[in-house]
């Protein structure tokens, strides 16, 4: 059974961190881009993070680049997204997911990505 489940999500000041987790199993994780979305509310899902099935490329969105950092361990089928400096404006559910295909052919196209968690909730908030 293919499964995508996030972790890490919470209640965080301005300026806080968190640290999520997307534990993958059922499928090859090894061969999987893995993007990372999320959605405020009344928002439209955005692409935030992506990173390729061996680790090498990585992909940010402007509104996080330089905060947050994605990584992968293939050995454990789990990504991360480490969120530094939070702010207010990243309050949203987050999302893990993974596409069989090249970082390139699938960047932030959400429609690409074929298997998708449930995602965590993050709130910023003093």
């Amino acid at each position: 059974q293919v499964q995508l489940v996030e972790s890490g999500g919470g209640l965080v000041q301005p300026g806080g961190s968190l640290r999520l987790s997307c534990q993958a199993a059922g499928f090859p994780f090894d061969y999987y881009s893995v993007g990372w979305f999320r959605q405020a509310p009344g928002q439209e899902r955005e692409g935030i993070a992506s990173i390729s099935s061996s680790g090498d490329d990585t992909r940010y969105a402007d509104s996080v680049k330089g905060r947050f950092t994605i990584s992968r361990d293939n050995d454990q089928n789990t990504a991360y997204l480490q969120l530094n400096d939070l702010k207010p404006e990243d309050t949203g559910v987050y999302y893990c997911a993974g596409a069989r295909r090249n970082l390139d052919k699938v960047g932030f196209e959400a429609h690409k990505y074929g298997y998708w968690g449930q995602g965590t909730q993050v709130t910023v908030s003093s």
